[in-house]
């Protein structure tokens, strides 16, 4: 959430900010509720500080005199005013609070204008798409898919999206998985293993609610949410709490398999690997100091193109426009690696800075070294990488004339070949 602060004195400013993003809510309503809470606000406490000195008052007085009485009437009077005050409060609070949540983070300077995804603007490539291989097909097309990947079983077992990894295809998966967390703890951030369903608190610490509930799991009987990734329990795990400055920035990344329901994206490109309901992600989270966070943005990008140069698969990268960019980002880019048999860019990393937007919702401070004062601190995350897009990458770019495909380098010692047959 944004500092009410801003909001109260910069409207305008909030007002154009949002007005570049996709997202809308009722901001005039929010500050009008937001005067109408504080104007009750004022009441009750005038109320309490009138029962303060008249009950001051009380105590000095004969208990058998008329004005002792008065002011037990008087007592009772601001008593029953208070009670119906605070209950008004507490009414116009629940409202506030909603309207609160509602309005999103505005989007960074340097965000390029758009109105949606078609205006993205491609800010760095890395490698040749013409030089994969010649023989590249779809990965849904290659003849031994279905023995390495297996969707008609994952649809009798759950449903569509949920795909069955078999020998080699698990293994790759694993490797993926294991070269992600392996480079991520070069760069120094600490590897977790955390819970892959949260609370509601979670969730809308994160912003995940109240914007994206159609997109997430739940169960309504404990009322968990399946992660959509990784960063909802990481980034919620110091919720509450406040670090020391010298402790900035902190670095951890995480595996979790990841649950979205993809609601409404039904008649896009979903063959194959390309939109699963489950899948698995490494997701690298940072907690920075707010006069460093756009610079460890940076450096979480190039953390994530590392990884895609050292499979060596060709990439973009994409800053996203301010009609496309999330509900809680202040900036983002996108990686888009290249499918050479769909001929086609695939999304594979996300990569973000929510300045301090998700820390006050989380309640995540700093302790400033030279004044004691707490601050917020800024939280960023970037998938690092997610695993379908970038498998579905290697099984078409790498795709041989005899019918193989040949593994990254990087992979073979975790997969123990070098290359895929049948």
């Amino acid at each position: 959430m944004l500092d009410l602060k801003f909001i109260r004195e910069h409207s305008d400013e909030l007002r154009a900010g949002i007005a570049k993003k996709k997202f809308t809510c009722d901001l005039d309503g929010f500050i009008a509720m937001d005067n109408e809470r504080r104007d009750l606000v004022t009441r009750i406490e005038s109320l309490k500080s009138q029962q303060n000195s008249a009950g001051d008052r009380v105590k000095t007085l004969d208990k058998k005199s008329s004005e002792f009485q008065s002011k037990i009437g008087e007592l009772r009077t601001l008593s029953d005013q208070v009670k119906n005050l605070e209950n008004q409060l507490q009414s116009v609070e629940e409202k506030w609070k909603m309207l609160y949540l509602s309005i999103p983070n505005i989007p960074h300077e340097s965000v390029p204008s758009g109105k949606n995804e078609s205006e993205n603007q491609t800010v760095a490539t890395w490698g040749d798409t013409d030089k994969i291989s010649p023989f590249a097909i779809p990965h849904y097309a290659i003849p031994w898919f279905s023995q390495l990947i297996d969707f008609p079983r994952g649809v009798k077992v759950t449903g569509a999206g949920f795909p069955f990894y078999i020998g080699d295809g698990a293994r790759i998966v694993r490797a993926l998985i294991t070269f992600f967390l392996n480079e991520a703890k070069a760069k120094g951030y600490t590897e977790f293993m955390a819970p892959i369903m949260v609370n509601g608190e979670s969730a809308t610490a994160t912003g995940q609610l109240p914007d994206k509930e159609g997109q997430m799991y739940h169960n309504d009987t404990d009322n968990f949410y399946m992660i959509p990734t990784a960063e909802v329990p990481v980034t919620n795990f110091f919720r509450d709490e406040i670090f020391e400055e010298s402790e900035l920035p902190v670095y951890r990344c995480g595996y979790t398999p990841c649950f979205r329901r993809e609601a409404g994206s039904w008649g896009k490109d979903v063959r194959g690997l390309n939109r699963l309901h489950q899948f698995d992600k490494v997701e690298l989270v940072k907690w920075t100091h707010p006069d460093k966070s756009f610079e460890e943005l940076e450096a979480l990008r190039r953390d994530a193109e590392m990884l895609l140069q050292k499979l060596n698969l060709p990439y973009r990268v994409l800053s996203i426009c301010t009609g496309d960019i999330g509900f809680p980002h202040s900036k983002q880019y996108d990686l888009e690696v290249w499918s050479g048999g769909q001929k086609r860019w695939l999304e594979v990393s996300s990569c973000s800075n929510f300045t301090d937007f998700q820390a006050r919702r989380a309640g995540i401070k700093f302790r400033e070294k030279a004044t004691g004062k707490s601050t917020f601190v800024h939280t960023l995350n970037g998938s690092g990488l997610a695993v379908p897009r970038v498998l579905a990458a290697i099984l078409e770019n790498n795709f041989q004339g005899d019918g193989t495909v040949l593994l990254p380098e990087v992979l073979r010692e975790f997969v123990g070949k070098t290359k895929i047959s049948f």
